[in-house]
């Protein structure tokens, strides 16, 4: 996480793709996305990523379904 903040700047982009949100609290993320059946299903702010951790995954997908 340290590595990629120290690249940050108005001309640097990073996609990251995890499922941790210990590395996104390193992070900070703009946008969140969430990726499943190979569509994004719902994007959000760093709230979004703390969401998915206290509530799992299984509600926004069966919303999207």
């Amino acid at each position: 996480g340290g590595g990629v903040n120290a690249l940050r700047g108005p001309g640097f982009s990073a996609l990251v793709i995890t499922h941790h949100q210990r590395l996104l609290d390193h992070l900070v993320p703009h946008k969140v996305h969430v990726l499943a059946h190979g569509r994004i299903i719902r994007t959000g702010g760093p709230d979004l990523s703390r969401e998915l951790e206290k509530n799992g995954y299984a509600g926004v997908i069966g919303e999207a379904a």
